[in-house]
């Protein structure tokens, strides 16, 4: 008896919970469904004018004891409620699906992709999307209809402004149709996140390559000054090594190979550089990433308490952009 009245009391707190009504559960793993413990509605700005009518209407019926005044205005009454209805039932059974944004660098927009499956038969209408702020513009909102046992993906965008992981957040769905006189919403936090690379800075010179190996010293093909050949082309290779001419006559991408220098590669240290400011430090580094990059030259990464091993190709290049995105400072 005593565990069924705790029982109770605890879902009364949660039923009571106001931090629901106003931010939502905090981030959950995806999918999340829209149940009625999920959505709340209200009357809208319209909604409250519709009503004082309907009391105006009313009081008029009976001052003059009218019946068509009295018909009119239970019918519209009537609208109103299956309004509220067709308003709720509009988000209900909703599954929302969140996806990791691509990586991009600190000052760009950060693209997160929400996938919206409805699973029942009845089609959806005017559903608006927007990031849950104290100032949001009506511009920034997304609406989307979506057709019944279909799927919709819509893309929130985000600006970013410093290197890290990024979380979109808290974000809430709506809906005012059919009539605008209620608002039905619900918050959602899918937990979805972003890297975001290091600003790159301006164009830096590179430190000094060097050598390989007693066992590599030989000439291996990687140089920039004298044509040796052609072989198939591997995704790791540069597009500027390409044999764009070979590949506009068939199907074949072929990769030039050059000769007459050593091969060598690159340490990128964090040691080489001066710069009290850690940011300004990685944003060296991130460009020294990127022009190695570009020069399809292996380059090795080190920070304070991690080292990436000399490589190239771009899952290489996004292991040591993220390991600058992430750095938190020298290990203890």
């Amino acid at each position: 008896m005593m565990a069924n009245v705790r029982r109770l009391a605890n879902t009364l707190i949660e039923r009571l919970n106001m931090q629901r009504f106003f931010r939502g559960v905090g981030p959950e793993k995806h999918p999340v469904t829209l149940d009625r413990h999920r959505i709340f509605i209200l009357p809208t700005r319209e909604g409250l004018m519709f009503a004082l009518i309907l009391l105006a209407m009313l009081l008029s019926a009976i001052n003059y004891n009218n019946s068509m005044a009295y018909l009119l205005t239970f019918l519209l009454g009537g609208m109103g409620m299956v309004a509220m209805l067709y308003t709720f039932r509009n988000m209900s059974r909703l599954v929302f699906h969140g996806r990791n944004a691509d990586p991009v660098f600190a000052g760009e927009a950060a693209h997160f992709p929400v996938l919206i499956d409805n699973v029942t038969e009845l089609s959806r209408y005017s559903l608006g999307l927007v990031r849950s702020q104290k100032k949001t513009s009506l511009a920034s909102e997304i609406y989307t209809d979506i057709h019944s046992n279909d799927s919709q993906q819509l893309i929130l965008d985000l600006p970013t402004h410093q290197r890290g992981e990024q979380a979109y957040g808290r974000f809430v769905v709506s809906t005012r149709y059919p009539l605008g006189l209620f608002r039905a919403w619900s918050y959602l936090d899918l937990a979805n996140t972003c890297i975001v690379y290091p600003s790159p800075a301006g164009r830096q010179p590179l430190p000094p390559r060097e050598p390989m190996s007693e066992q590599g010293v030989s000439d291996r093909g990687n140089g920039t000054e004298d044509f040796r050949s052609l072989r198939n082309y591997v995704p790791q290779d540069s597009p500027r090594h390409v044999h764009w001419k070979a590949a506009a006559r068939s199907d074949v991408l072929l990769t030039k190979q050059f000769g007459g220098e050593k091969a060598g590669y690159f340490w990128l240290d964090w040691s080489l550089l001066d710069d009290p400011d850690t940011d300004a430090r990685l944003s060296i580094l991130c460009r020294w990433v990127l022009d190695a990059e570009e020069l399809g030259m292996p380059y090795g990464l080190r920070l304070p308490g991690n080292e990436i091993a000399p490589e190239r190709g771009d899952k290489h290049m996004h292991r040591c952009l993220t390991a600058l995105a992430l750095y938190a400072g020298p290990a203890s």
